[in-house]
């Protein structure tokens, strides 16, 4: 039996490449494995919101996000083609020196893994987890190639099929959608490239995010997004494009005695606010300080970690199902109030922050206590 690391993660996308840094800087032992044979080359996620560029600074991942990313100088909501409300948020005000980020999911885990790789630390691909049991002393864990190794933590950031939770036996309550979303990268000509664009129509909303020149992110559900670009814009070459449905489902616990859960492993929802990811940044740093303590003597510390997190991921999968519902409601009323509301809205600055908020991660305090 191999006893190689303090922690062993299992899941080497961006929440378990976070945690394993956050680890290592604190100068914990980390192992990590992940069942995928490569990194992913495409990317559901975007946006790098400022409360993610706050946790991850001392890092220096932060700065090379910033670098090689996208800015977001303004929010452009247009009703039928009509723009009908501009916003440009003041980062220096709201969250100085880091502002909203847009760089693909793939980019931000090479950035984190180039980091890691400082301290030693690798994924190691094609690795699997099959097996998990604990004993008041450490976990011991079974790899798909029959190895069994012996860690005194388990990290599951293992994604929505985690076999984490399923060694646990956890459930996974929530509820999925009918409504096929599409995303789409796309070349566009004509576009302003550091402006996000909220199209309300009435197929259903479109949102269409800046990123890498002149490639943007489309979002959306209803036929057909290449068509219902702005007028004067056009698309020259999709790069990648994706159909999903949307679930909400929070886990009812993130740690059960010395194995914790994070990122889409513990939680999923809609697009609908770039949360995801995020989220995932903000479970491994608390989850990081949580288990240094642990590892110092502090044994209910995991139980910290599973009441701060849960409440607010939870409290994020309520919000976007709410949002969401809204949005894909095809009533006559809801789609009156989806016409008429947002550029109302846009014109309430307190409305408008506390959107700004809510998306930017900083409608709450990142608790480690």
């Amino acid at each position: 039996m191999n006893a190689s690391a303090q922690v062993l993660i299992a899941g080497a996308g961006p929440t378990g490449l976070a945690a394993a840094l956050f680890l290592s800087r604190a100068g914990v032992s980390v192992r990590m494995i992940d069942p995928k044979p490569e990194p992913a080359a495409t990317s559901k996620a975007l946006a790098v919101n400022p409360r993610s560029l706050e946790l991850l600074a001392p890092t220096g991942v932060a700065d090379r996000i910033r670098a090689e990313g996208q800015g977001v100088n303004a929010v452009r909501i247009a009703r039928d083609g009509r723009v009908v409300a501009t916003l440009r948020p003041r980062w220096e005000r709201i969250a100085p020196g880091r502002p909203m980020t847009i760089l693909p999911q793939a980019r931000t885990e090479a950035l984190l893994a180039d980091a890691l790789a400082a301290f030693g630390v690798r994924a190691e691909r094609g690795l699997g987890l099959s097996g998990v049991s604990q004993d008041h002393h450490g976990v011991t864990v079974s790899l798909t190639d029959g190895e069994t190794l012996r860690a005194s933590l388990l990290l599951g950031a293992d994604g929505a099929h985690s076999a984490t939770r399923h060694a646990l036996g956890l459930d996974f309550p929530g509820d999925a959608s009918d409504t096929l979303w599409s995303l789409a990268d796309v070349d566009i000509e004509g576009a302003p490239q550091d402006e996000a664009r909220i199209e309300f129509q009435p197929q259903g909303p479109l949102v269409i995010l800046p990123f890498s020149g002149g490639t943007f992110r489309l979002i959306g559900f209803g036929d057909d997004l290449l068509g219902r670009l702005p007028q004067g814009w056009k698309a020259t070459q999709v790069r990648w494009s994706s159909d999903f449905r949307v679930s909400h489902r929070m886990v009812e616990q993130m740690a059960v005695g010395r194995v914790a859960l994070a990122g889409d492993a513990a939680h999923i929802h809609s697009p609908i606010g770039g949360r995801g990811m995020n989220l995932g940044i903000e479970d491994a740093y608390v989850f990081a300080a949580c288990a240094v303590d642990f590892l110092g003597g502090q044994p209910d510390r995991l139980n910290d970690y599973d009441r701060l997190r849960r409440e607010v991921d939870g409290g994020w999968v309520a919000a976007s199902r709410r949002l969401t519902g809204f949005m894909e409601n095809p009533s006559p009323g809801a789609r009156v109030i989806r016409r008429f509301a947002p550029p109302l809205a846009a014109a309430v600055p307190m409305l408008v922050e506390r959107a700004l908020k809510a998306g930017m991660g900083l409608d709450h305090p990142v608790r480690v206590r």
